[in-house]
């Protein structure tokens, strides 16, 4: 058949939908609808590795320490403090500048810089700072806002960032805090090699997330197919053959999928234009950032139609159509299982190869990997349609609902099928992601050792700060319960200015007599005790530092050129027992109380304090936090975690939910569509029971029966295959093999709260169709 033929019959096929009447154009709307929102979603997906490159160059180029040597003062320097904080469990980066010339550097997205006492801030800042419960906040950021940071200096939209003008940082320029640099960014960036877990977590991340949206794209071409059949016994009855009606047929889907890419266009600058003012997951973006590549944009409009021709001509390949009528209307033969096994097995023979790489065994093969995963999820599609079909065959008798509902299952099994598969294939995904999630977070989250159980926050004492009057102006804030103060630092066995240092060294900790309980078992504790603890100062040959007598060196930084500090171990010295302290960790080394510590060493050790917090206050955090910012406008406190992340694990973790939310929300919005699409082909059927005085609430339930049975089955083979895939997966990266059953239960409840919800939204339109005038017609 030439190329001509071919045109002329989809040409034709393209004039049947839209100039078909009010049933053409509504079947193509509402195909156009299911396409439009997979292709939004698919042009969103090619938008999102520019919007994380754009992320990405944004962060780098507003990088604040220098790289290599620190520049000396001059005009061109910069002082820049980190003075980062947070506020209601929401990061706020934040920076303090003075510059010391006139040719200072200027940060990316600011044109001037801020005097002292004002800031510029983000656009969400600014409206956080408004609310009228951000009081603490504004206690703790006592600036005047002068102007908004623009969108070259923020990484997302909702980001929280302000920079602050200050001056007298010369003094505390240190490299980690504050830093002095002539210009902003990493001039030489080096590209970091990813670890090959992290990448297979990439690869089935995407895979997952884009083939619930391409059964989504298929099952939205076949809308209409009964309608479809009757018209395509017309085109037969006036003389045209087998293939050309086939061809007509695949028109019609084009016509629907063409106007699905104007739709999808449409809902994707809208949903551009969204995505600037929400926020989720932590992760926010600027419209501008949502910019398909035009290669991928140009594959996603040629492959769609294209997958409308196919996936028609191939729905078709084993119905006869008639001039009478069309033979689908009898007893379809029964599907045969074989060759859609072959589906997912050919998939783990695809992975099979890769099975116990892990960490150390190379690069996973990007092509075999997603290969493998996709024909595993498509095997789903296959092997749902017999699955429903062998089900509902011997399904027996029930109530007058359960029959009507099982014998319209036996006649249009397939159909069915179609409206689960994109659920069906979402939960498989998502199961299997959880579990290689679950199998490989012991490899990327680590224990902190920190207690949280003795205490939430640690807050750093600067220099010259006194330790006892600092920890009374916590223990006087609102929702703390307890404040731990130690001050911290070494003894060593030699000066710390000699060329080889200290050889043996031994940890000290000053508090008073209720902080050091803290850290060990004190026989008995008043101001002026020394404690020596358990192996306190020892090396390979036994104790030598803890002799009464000796004289050891308190700790001294290498640009601190003032005398040795020394300290002569006391007669009689207490022993104590160490205990974890609240860093989960058995001290050595030695105790003191305030008054044994010499004068001189006050500024050897730095103080280091350690809150209790009582949670049930509300913003207890806050009120911590304003006191760390009275005490020293650059401290940072830490909260203390039982557990920390790596940061590209909770990034792709991250990804994972936020194209999760998306695809859910595109799996309601299209299951809704097909639902309502079902409806409309059975009004005249429901309207006839009606007629003829079968109950609504019956028609009602057997509608329900209808979406139940298939959903139920769809999702018992997504566990299955979810939970063989992610076996699979883990037994690649060399992890043992352990299905999170609460995690299958929760994915599978998700996929089914999905159906509930559509289903409750399909009611109203249900019961507007269960009335007897549905009949007339024209």
């Amino acid at each position: 058949m030439n190329l001509r033929q071919w045109s002329r019959d989809l040409g034709l096929g393209v004039r049947f939908a839209f100039a078909g009447g009010r049933e053409g154009w509504i079947r193509a709307v509402l195909t156009a609808v299911g396409v439009g929102l997979g292709v939004a979603v698919l042009l969103l997906t090619t938008a999102a590795p520019n919007a994380l490159e754009v992320r990405h160059d944004r962060e780098q180029a507003r990088l604040d320490w220098p790289f290599g040597e620190p520049p000396a003062k001059s005009d061109r320097t910069l002082l820049i403090a980190q003075s980062d904080t947070t506020f209601r469990d929401k990061d706020i980066r934040g920076r303090m500048l003075e510059p010391e010339g006139a040719r200072a550097p200027l940060p990316p997205g600011l044109n001037r810089f801020p005097a002292k006492g004002d800031m510029v801030v983000s656009p969400a800042l600014k409206k956080l700072l408004a609310a009228d419960d951000s009081a603490p906040l504004r206690e703790r950021l006592p600036y005047h806002v002068v102007g908004t940071i623009g969108e070259s200096g923020l990484v997302g939209s909702q980001e929280l960032a302000y920079y602050s003008g200050a001056t007298g940082l010369t003094p505390h320029v240190n490299g980690a805090v504050v830093n002095r640099l002539e210009t902003f960014g990493d001039p030489n960036p080096s590209q970091e090699k990813t670890d090959p877990v992290l990448l297979l977590l990439i690869l089935v991340v995407i895979v997952v997330l884009l083939m619930p949206v391409a059964v989504f794209i298929a099952a939205a071409v076949r809308f209409g197919g009964e309608r479809r059949d009757r018209r395509l016994a017309a085109l037969r009855l006036i003389g045209s053959d087998g293939r050309m009606t086939r061809r007509i047929a695949a028109g019609e889907a084009m016509a629907g999928s063409l106007l699905g890419l104007v739709l999808g266009t449409v809902f994707f600058l809208a949903g551009r234009q969204a995505a600037g003012t929400v926020e989720v997951v932590g992760v926010s973006v600027w419209p501008s950032y949502l910019n398909p590549s035009p290669a991928l944009a140009a594959l996603v409009v040629l492959a769609v139609p294209t997958a409308a021709v196919l996936v028609t001509l191939f729905a078709l390949r084993g119905v006869v159509i008639e001039p009478l009528g069309v033979v689908r209307a009898a007893k379809p033969a029964r599907r045969r299982l074989w060759w859609r096994l072959l589906l997912p097995l050919g998939g783990v023979a695809m992975l099979y190869p890769m099975i116990g790489q892990g960490h150390a065994g190379g690069d996973f093969n990007q092509y075999l990997v997603s290969g493998g995963v996709i024909l595993i999820l498509v095997g789903i599609t296959a092997l749902l349609p017999w699955l429903v079909e062998a089900v509902v065959g011997r399904l027996g008798s029930g109530g007058v609902a359960w029959q009507l509902a099982v014998r319209r299952l036996q006649l249009s099994s397939g159909t069915a099928a179609r409206m689960v598969n994109g659920i069906a294939v979402a939960v498989a995904g998502a199961i299997a992601l959880q579990m290689l999630f679950a199998g490989v977070d012991g490899d990327y989250t680590k224990a902190t050792g920190q207690d949280v159980s003795r205490a939430q926050m640690q807050v750093r004492v600067p220099d010259g700060a006194p330790l006892g009057p600092t920890a009374l102006k916590f223990a006087d804030t609102k929702a703390v319960r307890k404040v731990t103060a130690l001050w911290e630092g070494y003894l060593g066995d030699s000066s710390w200015k000699s060329q080889d240092g200290p050889q043996t060294l031994g940890a000290l900790a000053v508090g008073e007599c209720p902080a050091l309980r803290e850290l060990a078992k004190l026989p008995s504790c008043k101001d002026g005790d020394t404690f020596v603890l358990d192996g306190g100062g020892t090396s390979n040959d036994g104790p030598i530092l803890n002799k009464p007598g000796r004289k050891l060196y308190f700790e001294q930084s290498s640009d601190d050129h003032s005398a040795d500090v020394l300290w002569t171990v006391p007669p009689g010295v207490k022993k104590a027992h160490s205990v974890k302290g609240l860093t989960d960790w058995e001290r050595d080394g030695f105790l003191m109380t305030p008054s044994a510590l010499p004068k001189a060493a006050e500024k050897r050790v730095s103080g280091e304090i350690y809150l209790s917090i009582d949670e049930s206050v509300p913003d207890a955090y806050e009120y911590a936090r304003n006191t760390a910012f009275r005490v020293d406008p650059l401290s940072q406190p830490m909260n203390w975690t039982a557990t920390r992340s790596d940061t590209k694990f909770s990034s792709i973790r991250t990804g994972l939910l936020v194209g999760a939310a998306g695809v859910l929300a595109l799996i309601g919005a299209s299951l809704l569509v097909s639902q309502l699409e079902q409806l409309r082909e059975r009004r005249k059927l429901l309207s006839s029971l009606v007629a003829f005085g079968t109950r609504r609430r019956t028609l009602g339930l057997s509608v329900l029966w209808q979406t139940a049975i298939p959903i139920v089955l769809g999702l018992v083979l997504a566990a299955t295959v979810g939970i063989t895939l992610g076996a699979v997966l883990l037994r690649m990266t060399d992890t043992p093999v352990d299905v999170d059953w609460a995690s299958v239960l929760a994915m599978t409840g998700i996929g089914a709260g999905v159906v509930l919800v559509v289903t409750l939204l399909s009611l109203p339109p249900l019961l507007r169709l269960l009335r007897p005038d549905g009949l007339r017609t024209e």
